[in-house]
């Protein structure tokens, strides 16, 4: 018999449960075996997550997630002008400003400059 626990290694760890567990389900999904040691013994606790591979999977495994954008910017560089269609759409209805203030004229400051309505 082999000694199974020297073929893991420590592959990432991540401040929360749900992060580490999205990056597992994607390494499981692309045939990769994970196993998950949360950083808390209390069931439920949101402490932490440190994920770990088998050392035959390693290198395949960090490929995966150094494909993961992590900062806004990358997540930028990767939007289509689709998505920032969309984005701009929706900021362009939402309310801005004070509408109370207008520049153009309108139907009562013609009639308030019309000396009593060409009544001369």
């Amino acid at each position: 018999m082999t000694d199974q626990v020297d073929n893991w290694h420590k592959l990432a760890r991540y401040d929360t449960n749900m992060q580490g567990e999205l990056h597992a389900n994607l390494l499981r999904n692309n045939g990769i075996t994970v196993s998950l040691q949360p950083l808390s013994a209390i069931p439920g606790m949101n402490s932490g997550i440190v994920l770990w591979v088998e050392s035959t999977d390693l290198a395949s495994a960090q490929r995966i997630l150094d494909t993961i954008p992590t900062d806004g910017a990358a997540l930028l560089d990767e939007m289509s002008d689709a998505d920032f269609d969309a984005l701009s759409a929706a900021q362009s209805n939402a309310p801005q400003g004070n509408s109370i203030v207008n520049d153009e004229p309108s139907i009562s400051d013609d009639l308030l400059n019309n000396n009593n309505g060409g009544n001369d």
